[in-house]
This record gives structure tokens, sequence and C-alpha cells, in this order.
């Protein structure tokens, strides 16, 4: 289990252009970053990152368990949830095999998506094909994958963006509940998240 991330002096970059340059942060169980900074700073490409998406071009990305160092691959594999600023979803299944496949492919069982849907107000929308919801709609939906199954580490990004006030309010009370049970959140974020989190900011690299 995932209690620690550390980056250590990384250095990213975007096709020709250098985002980061000896960026280091470390985020301990329990603990939310939000990072900050303008548009094309880096904040996604970091959350890629360190998802193993994204190569970076120095530095390191280590992720520490309860007794030492954990294999990267294995860490990433069955300890950390990516939500994208695109939600991943298949809009010609309905949201209730959407939502099943995720949470079954991420651990999870189809009790505790039937669950999560209901804390999220999903249930009445499990019928229908995910190309009919709003985007509010799909980003719940994706977030109920995140509250199935639990995955220690949470690499969110804009995980706010399309929401209502009122949904901001419960995926607050989810980010939560993950932190109490020792998860982590990395967020990017132009919002301010809905938990008290430690602001990061990112300008890129000169």
């Amino acid at each position: 289990m995932i209690v620690a991330l550390r980056i250590e002096e990384l250095c990213l970059a975007r096709g020709e252009r250098r985002l980061l340059a000896g960026f280091s942060l470390a985020l301990e169980a329990g603990e939310a970053i939000a990072l900050t900074g303008p548009n094309g700073a880096g904040k996604t490409t970091l959350l890629r990152s360190v998802a193993g998406l994204i190569r970076p071009l120095c530095g390191a990305i280590r992720f520490d368990g309860g007794e030492g160092r954990l294999d990267a691959d294995d860490a990433r594999r069955f300890g950390c949830h990516l939500l994208g600023h695109q939600d991943g979803l298949k809009s010609g299944r309905s949201a209730g095999e959407e939502l099943d496949f995720q949470v079954r492919w991420t651990g999870g069982t189809t009790d505790a998506a039937q669950g999560a849907a209901e804390r999220l107000g999903l249930t009445r929308l499990l019928g229908l094909p995910v190309r009919a919801l709003s985007a509010g709609q799909r980003r719940r939906l994706a977030l109920a994958r995140l509250a199935a199954s639990h995955r220690p580490l949470w690499l969110l990004d804009e995980p706010l963006a399309p929401l209502d006030a009122a949904h901001r309010i419960l995926v607050g009370e989810l980010m939560s509940e993950h932190l109490g049970r020792g998860g982590l959140i990395l967020a990017a974020v132009h919002d301010p998240l809905p938990i008290l989190a430690r602001e990061v900011g990112l300008a890129g690299a000169p």
C-alpha cells in the first residue's frame, strides 16, 4: 500500500518545450496537495508522469509503502487512480456497464459500484448511454470508480470543473473520507479543493 509519494529533482517536457526543471515534492498518507498555476505550467503533465504515462527527462518518482520502497510499476498498477481532464468513459456503453467495468478492472466489486452510484446520485442514470449524460453526470460517473475501488493515491485533473455546488460538497466529503483512511490526493486545480490541501504552485521551467 502506498503511504508516501516522493518526487525528486524532476524534469518534464511536452514536445520541445520544457515544463518543469528540478521539481521536488513529498506527499504523505492522509495529505492532499493542490497543484496550481497557469495553463501550460505542467500540472497535467506532472500527474501523467506520476501515473507512468510520461517519461521524465531526469529525476525520480518514488512510492513508499509501510515497509519501504515499492516497485513503481506495481504501485501504479494497484495503488493509483488517475482521473484526467477527459473522463475516459466509453460513450457507447450504458452508464451502469461502464461503471461496473471500470470498478471491476481496478479491483472493486459490482456491489461497491452500485453503492458508489447511489452515493453520487447516479442510480437513475445507470440505464442511459454514457453519451446521453451531461458533463457533470459524466464526471460523477468517473469519480464513482474512485469511491468504489479503494486505491491509496488519487491523481486528479480538475476534478470539480463540471460539477455544481452541491456535488462539489459531496466530492469533498468523499475526499475527506479517503484521506481519513490514509489515502493521498494530488490534484491539478484552478478552483480550490473543498478540503484542506497544501498548495504547490507551478510556474513552468524558465
